[in-house]
């Protein structure tokens, strides 16, 4: 460091100068690279040593102003050093005691209904493969139940009558997610932040050509979401993209934890592909494609050990959907294709919509012949593991963990002997855990049975069995038109989604008007025009056929283009739980008040409805940044974007915005900073009285 005209001056490694306080301003918020030559540093201008992981990290915390009395920390937010061993996760609250989702008794258990393909079948005729429908809903939740008796349940008092979580994030931060793209995950990230509740816990790992975690897994309690705002929005940009390392550090975050909540998941994003571990391998004289599966830690892997999903979002059109898909099913969880930037919080919310209302673990379903001629034959159970016993007479299918309301179909086959009067199929029962009180729950089988006259003159096939049946059309042609794609062979692929087109429209269940036949139909369409040609395909297609299958074949919903918005297509599996955490992301705003008093002091989230928004810019900001961006994002959000940005001043030297200071509930203001002379603060501030940033091009110079 030198002097310079009143001026501290640094001078970095590739030998570029600095105003010392610039320099500082820039490094508080992970710029650890050079403003002029982007060379990485390994000494920077901070108050820990060059050679500290803290140092050479791309995710600092940011250091708070004084003057912010309501959020000041009694201890530090990152550690300088990991800890060899994740155990030490926050400890759970035990003080608060749940009576879990029994609240009225026997109808708060998993409710099974059978459909027979035909219900009745002439005495003397017999069938290999008659086909019946096992279909489960899962209990209401907590909200739900007591919503339903017209009692008012705030969003507060939500969080803690159901299973507590334990989430970690694992968010990709490599070079190719700058810009917007970051600003958008921070306020994606401050949405799941804010919806979680006391006794729930977040851990954050932050990847890129390593991996780091931000935070242990910490109860979000008041002080909890502070510092996770905090760490969240100190998140900055390089370096390649190391997704491996990404999931193996958060599954030690699983494993190590030294307490645990019911409910447990992954989140994983990324817009790239792992430039780190896969590649292609040349086995005699060919090349085979990499071994996907060992992107996913052993220990999510083996699911009889850890039963944890990762649910994985793929971001824009480069990031590799095929190991991303394949991450998604070897864990258990879900894969979406967020296509546009803006989806990204919705796509979260949705996620995390399923994820907070989990009413059922471990679920098996047990199937029993009753009749002793009666055997069972094929299990169509999608991606939920099934498997036949007792010489065909008993069967078990895997079906996990419910939300509150989910519902799911099995079609399972048998053969039918010739009878007289009736004929007793099959007996359908289910045992799971309760998450909260982990207790066993054993519903009340039920008996499929089918009457046998001598003669049927004319009956029509079930509904429901002819909807499931399409179902699984539609995914067993969306796997069929994947691989065709995959060699090339695109219009193969667009023949076999129209042929399966046509034999959906033909069926009773299209021809009576129902609403999944019309949504299958919509997304084959849909995916027929993403294989015009190769480009598409490889660009729009594939991910988007990939998180279809993902949604069919696991019951769940998932994302992929504007597929969150209202009356897509992909509706089909949302919940009640995952709709009202939608409609609560597309009211959301950082700057926004929450209506629950308990929540007011939060970082970024203003205490006050209208407050007071004061932006002081530089003379030298360009005005094309206002241009990007006002229009559209909110202010908080703008701020993260434009504090990660540097702009030329007059003398040729970079110049950085200085630190965002919370001066009070309702004032944001940028300090030491010349106000830049198109936009006034009183102007500026009657235009965002609202604590949104709108129509500012106007303003722009």
């Amino acid at each position: 460091m030198t002097p310079g005209q009143g001026h501290a001056i640094f001078t970095a490694e590739c030998s570029h100068s600095f105003h010392f306080h610039c320099i500082t301003s820039c490094v508080k918020f992970g710029n650890h690279v050079c403003p002029v030559c982007r060379a990485k540093w390994k000494e920077i201008p901070f108050h820990v040593s060059s050679d500290s992981p803290r140092a050479r990290s791309r995710v600092n915390p940011v250091n708070m102003n004084r003057r912010q009395a309501h959020m000041s920390f009694q201890h530090p937010l990152l550690h300088n050093l990991e800890p060899c061993i994740f155990n030490d996760d926050e400890t759970l609250d035990t003080t608060f005691k749940t009576s879990g989702v029994c609240y009225n008794g026997s109808i708060n258990t998993v409710e099974i209904k059978t459909y027979p393909e035909y219900s009745a079948i002439p005495e003397s005729i017999s069938t290999d493969n008659f086909t019946i429908l096992i279909h489960l809903k899962a209990p209401l939740g907590p909200r739900n139940e007591i919503s339903s008796k017209n009692v008012y349940v705030d969003a507060e008092d939500s969080r803690t009558h159901r299973a507590p979580v334990d989430i970690v994030t694992v968010l990709d931060v490599s070079g190719s997610m700058s810009g917007m793209k970051l600003a958008l995950l921070k306020q994606a990230m401050g949405f799941v932040i804010q919806n979680l509740g006391p006794l729930d816990r977040l851990s954050v790992i932050a990847f890129s050509s390593t991996a780091r975690r931000l935070f242990p897994l910490r109860r979000m309690s008041e002080f909890g979401r502070q510092e996770a705002f905090q760490a969240v929005n100190s998140l900055t940009t390089s370096g390649g993209t190391n997704i491996t390392e990404g999931l193996r550090k958060g599954a030690k975050v699983i494993e190590e934890r030294k307490e645990k909540n019911p409910v447990c998941s992954i989140i994983l994003l990324s817009d790239g592909q792992d430039t780190y571990l896969l590649s292609p391998t040349l086995h005699n004289g060919q090349h085979t494609q990499p071994d996907y599966r060992s992107l996913v830690p052993s220990s999510i892997r083996d699911r009889t050990v850890h039963n944890v999903p990762v649910h994985v979002f793929g971001f824009g059109s480069d990031h590799d959907s095929i190991s991303m898909h394949s991450i998604s099913e070897t864990s258990g969880g879900t894969f979406s294709f967020i296509e546009g930037e803006g989806a990204i919080q919705d796509a979260f919310a949705q996620c995390i919509g399923g994820l907070l209302s989990v009413v059922v673990q471990e679920m098996q379903v047990r199937l029993e012949c009753l009749h002793h001629n009666v055997q069972l034959g094929w299990i169509k159970s999608g991606r939920y593991a099934s498997w036949v016993t007792d010489g065909r007479r008993s069967g078990t299918i895997d079906a996990g963990d419910l939300y509150a309301d989910e519902e799911r179909d099995y079609l399972v086959s048998v053969n039918v002997p010739p009878d007289h009067h009736e004929t007793h199929l099959l007996r359908v029962s289910c045992v799971y855990s309760d998450p909260v009180t982990k207790e066993v729950i054993n519903p009340a089988a039920v008996e499929l049975k089918i009457s046998r006259p001598e003669l049927v003159v004319s009956q029509t096939m079930s509904i429901e069995v002819d909807r499931q049946r399409n179902r699984l059309q539609a995914a067993e042609a969306m796997a069929e038109a994947r691989a065709s794609a995959e060699h090339g062979e695109l219009s193969e692929a667009v023949r076999l989604l129209e042929d399966c087109r046509k034999r959906i429209f033909e069926s009773e269940a299209a021809k009576s008007g129902d609403q999944l036949c019309a949504s299958l139909d919509a997304e084959l369409k849909e995916m027929q025009a993403r294989m015009v040609d190769r480009q598409h395909y490889e660009a729009m297609g594939r991910a988007y056929v990939l998180s279809g299958l993902s949604s069919h074949l696991c019951q769940r919903a998932t994302t992929r283009g504007d597929s969150t918005n209202s009356g897509s297509f992909t509706q089909t599996y949302q919940t009640p739980s995952m709709v009202d955490m939608l409609q609560r992301s597309q009211t959301f705003s950082p700057a926004t008040r929450q209506s629950n008093s308990k929540m007011r002091h939060t970082l970024s989230f203003p205490a006050r409805p209208k407050p007071r928004i004061i932006i002081n810019a530089l003379d030298s900001l360009p005005s094309t940044y206002w241009q990007l961006a006002l229009v559209r994002f909110p202010f908080r959000i703008l701020m993260d974007y434009l504090l990660n940005e540097t702009a030329l001043n007059s003398g040729g030297m970079k110049t950085f915005w200085d630190t965002i200071v919370l001066v009070d509930h309702s004032t944001w203001t940028i300090p030491h900073l010349k106000p830049k002379p198109c936009m006034p603060p009183p102007e500026l501030e009657k235009v965002v009285a609202d604590s949104r940033l709108k129509d500012l091009t106007k303003l722009a110079c």
